[in-house]
């Protein structure tokens, strides 16, 4: 289906057509009249428009979903998985062609884009050891000539609400490992960015799975409601903002399905005086101003503890105000855009907040000069110092280019600070004091622990860990946790008289 475009890196992306849906295996044109306009945040550039999906769409995509199930569990698990990798070499094969559409409807650098695209393919990896993970276990002589087995089995239909930030990367957290277990699938990425699901539909469509394993439904809101509401969903998948995690986990729990919603996070990263502070210093640069702060796993808040804090301050400004910030393209570039101006004022708001309260603006991004750039929604990185706890800074998750540095005397009180976050994604700690760093990862309350790491994300084949208002459910995205979220075990006990 030729429906938007094709291009190389240097080329220029140009959409003509309206995107369609995928359900039961063809490219269809949804019910809906209403389209969502989809830019480029880097230059407004439209790039496209996406359905706004009615309840009737979500339905027809359940039903073919439905349909497909029976047929697709009995395929043989080994026999799903090899449709599984013709797929990555098909990512392998087109790899600079997604990473170009990424930077184009997501705002983010080149760079940035490959490793999301890598990071996709690993999860893509991981499902091929589905066959292995799915298996049960069982107990001869239980009990007088019994036999007891558990044996795994998939479920049926499942879903994906997925966010801008990665739109290549984190629906293949879920799809791939899904169907892999026998399960069939439905799609819904988000609005702002649509474009990278039409690609992977085009090599789904490719590899020849079945007519309705897997189904993609665009749209915002009331496609969202009935994926959450439909009776035949049996389970839900949701990265996002916790506001919103909040709600679909209690919409679809309360219809009775299985839910894991990946939230937000306030990310603290602890410096000590110890550390090798060059290396940390880099570190956290990348965690805070990759992909624009624009990240779950994003450094929000630096803990600086003693006698470090004045010369870590002093060489972060330095680096951070030499960073290039402009369109993602560009190779010099090394911060993007904002994913829109409705989100880059929403973020000027916050910084004028964090003034008001007191903390002291050091680094202004409202005033880094943006590289070859006319319009688009940029900033640059911004530091705030002396935040205080109890803080807007310290509390609420800006989800931008905005890094707030506190002071902590001691190590006990360092750990006091971040465990007083409603959030728990992540927590970092750069030292060289191995006594340290395992109080730390003990003690924190945080789902994921980096040690001398800026970004603690989890590799495909660890759970993606999240605690408080970071996570609701009971069984994470990826490794281990996503095989039991997609299958349950049946108990089979017998006695052959």
């Amino acid at each position: 289906m030729d429906f938007f475009y094709r291009s190389s890196i240097q080329g220029q992306i140009v959409m003509t057509q309206k995107l369609q849906n995928y359900i039961d295996g063809e490219w269809v044109v949804p019910e809906t009249q209403n389209y969502i306009e989809v830019t480029n945040p880097a230059n407004s550039e439209v790039l496209g428009s996406a359905p706004d999906s009615t309840t009737k769409d979500v339905d027809s995509a359940v039903q073919a979903a439905k349909a497909a199930f029976k047929e697709w569990r009995q395929t043989p698990v080994l026999t799903r998985v090899r449709y599984l990798h013709r797929l990555k070499e098909l990512c392998e094969e087109r790899f600079e062609e997604i990473s170009a559409i990424c930077v184009k409807e997501a705002g983010k650098t080149l760079d940035e884009a490959r490793g999301e695209i890598r990071r996709a393919i690993e999860s893509i990896e991981f499902s091929f050891s589905v066959p292995s993970l799915m298996a049960g276990f069982k107990v001869e002589d239980i009990s007088s000539s019994i036999d007891e087995t558990a044996e795994r089995q998939p479920l049926g239909v499942f879903a994906a609400i997925t966010p801008f930030n990665f739109p290549f990367m984190v629906p293949l957290w879920f799809l791939p490992t899904a169907i892999a277990c026998g399960n069939t699938y439905i799609m819904k990425p988000s609005p702002q960015t649509p474009l990278s699901m039409q690609i992977l539909f085009e090599m789904l469509d490719e590899i020849g799975l079945p007519e309705g394993v897997v189904n993609l439904v665009h749209g915002g809101v009331e496609s969202a409601n009935a994926l959450m509401e439909h009776p035949d969903i049996v389970g839900i998948s949701f990265v996002g903002s916790s506001q919103v995690g909040k709600i679909i986990y209690t919409k679809s729990t309360s219809h009775g399905k299985r839910v894991q919603v990946q939230g937000g996070a306030k990310n603290y990263l602890a410096v000590f005086p110890d550390a090798n502070l060059d290396a940390a210093v880099s570190n956290i640069l990348g965690s805070a101003y990759g992909c624009a702060g624009q990240r779950c796993l994003a450094g929000s808040v630096v803990v600086a503890v003693g006698d470090v804090y004045d010369e870590f301050v002093s060489k972060l400004k330095d680096k951070a105000s030499n960073l290039v910030v402009g369109n993602g393209l560009d190779n010099s570039s090394q911060m993007g855009s904002i994913i829109s101006e409705a989100s880059k004022t929403r973020i000027l708001g916050l910084i004028e907040q964090g003034v008001k309260e007191g903390a002291d603006l050091i680094l202004d991004g409202r005033e880094h000069e943006i590289a070859k750039v006319e319009g688009g929604a940029f900033l640059g990185p911004s530091i705030f110092t002396d935040v205080k706890r109890g803080s807007m800074l310290s509390r609420e998750e800006i989800f931008g280019p905005v890094l707030s540095i506190m002071r902590a005397p001691d190590f006990d009180t360092a750990v006091e600070i971040i465990n007083e976050s409603r959030y728990g994604n992540a927590a970092s700690i750069f030292t060289n004091n191995g006594g340290y760093a395992r109080e730390f990862k003990y003690q924190v309350d945080a789902g994921n622990i980096g040690i001398n790491i800026g970004v603690a994300a989890p590799s495909a084949s660890f759970p993606f860990g999240g605690k408080k208002d970071s996570f609701f459910g009971d069984l994470h995205g990826q490794g281990d946790d996503s095989v039991r979220f997609f299958t349950d075990h049946k108990i089979v006990i017998e006695r052959w008289p």
